[in-house]
């Protein structure tokens, strides 16, 4: 099935499943992991979210694997190992690892400006904050492709602050659905820059802009290209940027208000297809088809004998690319921490403040999806709620309860 194509419930493709053991002939202690699923039950009895799953899986085989509570407030049904999520920006590694397969058959380098694809992002200026105003400057240098990737392409998000430039991002049409990946990168390409190219790490949408980019060299959609060469080669057969009505009730859901504030809690409608298929935070998954895309990315590029990207590549893209010169300011970078080509990358073992190995890399979703893959300890880890006001607790909580099990 393709990534936009519907079928009847009967004709269903099942994701297929990892290997899986025993915990203790992976190395990993049943008693604390089933102490880590107590965990996540007791913040569902306590109203925190209303269900969660994780996977814990090491040396290539799945060690444990539980779906807790209810796929939503309103579900009479429990949430399942195929439960369907939004998974928001862990659209992202997708989609880098996308433009590195094109990288890697010779269609640019990384260090191509933007422009070359996208023409308008050639005339941009750099909105300097100054009484209340904005001065704009000429650029220093071209955003690249490489920029992109690693946020530090001076793009931002209307959420991530208030100053001037975002506020030009949260008057426009930028959030909605309606428009096409092309209109929203001349959209995008329109607005002021948060700083020079290079200059500061900024979490934007940079990576809606790599999707736009893909659509522009290979000739097709962002969806269809993602399911040409990754979706379908690694069967992750349920993985798009929407699902059918056949699926509806195997979608979870959030609280309407936000158990901890009270704000209130609105997304967009899996069962609708879009206009534009985000490449920053669009697509729809399960737990089991992005556990076979986190199997690939610790088996250095191959999944089931099929090779994805090359080792060399990933190795390029799990590593730091911010270095010391890259201003970073933001709690989505913890102390430890640089980011690389799509992911965060752990740079220390201490300096966090929660366990971990040098060399992990990971990222998550705004509604609290999240998976980390740490080589040093050949192992990955899922887990998917629905639960935006308490994703950056239950991230910690996870890998403070997952290392605690690792023998």
């Amino acid at each position: 099935m393709t990534a936009q194509t519907a079928v009847k419930p009967t004709a269903m493709p099942q994701t297929p499943s990892l290997p899986q053991a025993k915990p203790e002939a992976l190395g990993l202690s049943q008693v604390r992991l089933q102490r880590m699923s107590d965990a996540f039950r007791r913040e569902i009895d306590k109203g925190t979210l209303p269900g969660a799953t994780v996977l814990v899986a090491r040396r290539g085989q799945i060690g444990w694997f539980e779906a807790l509570g209810k796929q939503g407030p309103a579900a009479s049904a429990p949430m399942a190992h195929d439960s369907i999520f939004r998974i928001f920006s862990m659209t992202k590694p997708i989609v880098s690892v996308g433009i590195m397969m094109l990288v890697e058959d010779g269609h640019f380098l990384l260090s191509d400006p933007v422009a070359k694809f996208i023409p308008e992002f050639a005339d941009q200026k750099v909105g300097i904050e100054n009484n209340g105003k904005l001065d704009l400057v000429p650029l220093k240098r071209q955003m690249t492709i490489q920029d992109l990737l690693r946020h530090t392409s001076g793009i931002t998000y209307d959420h991530t602050g208030n100053g001037l430039v975002q506020q030009m991002y949260q008057q426009s049409r930028l959030r909605s659905r309606k428009i096409s990946n092309a209109e929203h990168a001349v959209m995008v390409a329109g607005m002021p820059l948060m700083c020079q190219p290079g200059a500061e790490w900024n979490y934007s949408r940079s990576t809606d802009i790599l999707g736009r980019v893909i659509e522009v060299v290979s000739g097709k959609s962002l969806g269809a290209f993602l399911t040409e060469r990754i979706l379908a080669p690694l069967q992750m057969a349920e993985t798009a940027f929407h699902t059918g009505e056949e699926n509806a009730g195997r979608l979870a859901e959030p609280f309407a208000s936000d158990p901890w504030t009270g704000d209130k809690v609105q997304f967009f409608n899996m069962l609708e297809k879009p206009v534009m298929e985000s490449g920053g935070g669009g697509l729809l998954s399960t737990t089991m088809d992005y556990a076979r895309f986190s199997q690939m990315l610790l088996s250095g590029g191959t999944l089931d004998g099929n090779r994805i990207i090359g080792r060399k590549s990933l190795e390029l893209m799990a590593s730091d690319h911010l270095g010391a010169h890259v201003k970073v300011d933001s709690p989505l970078m913890p102390a430890g921490h640089g980011f690389g080509l799509g992911f965060a990358v752990r740079t220390a073992s201490g300096m966090a403040p929660f366990p971990g190995s040098a060399g992990q890399f990971f990222w998550s979703g705004m509604a609290g999806t999240f998976f980390f893959i740490d080589p040093a300890e050949d192992m990955f880890v899922v887990f998917m709620m629905q639960g935006p006001g308490q994703r950056e607790y239950t991230r910690i909580m996870l890998r403070d309860l997952v290392y605690a099990a690792v023998e």
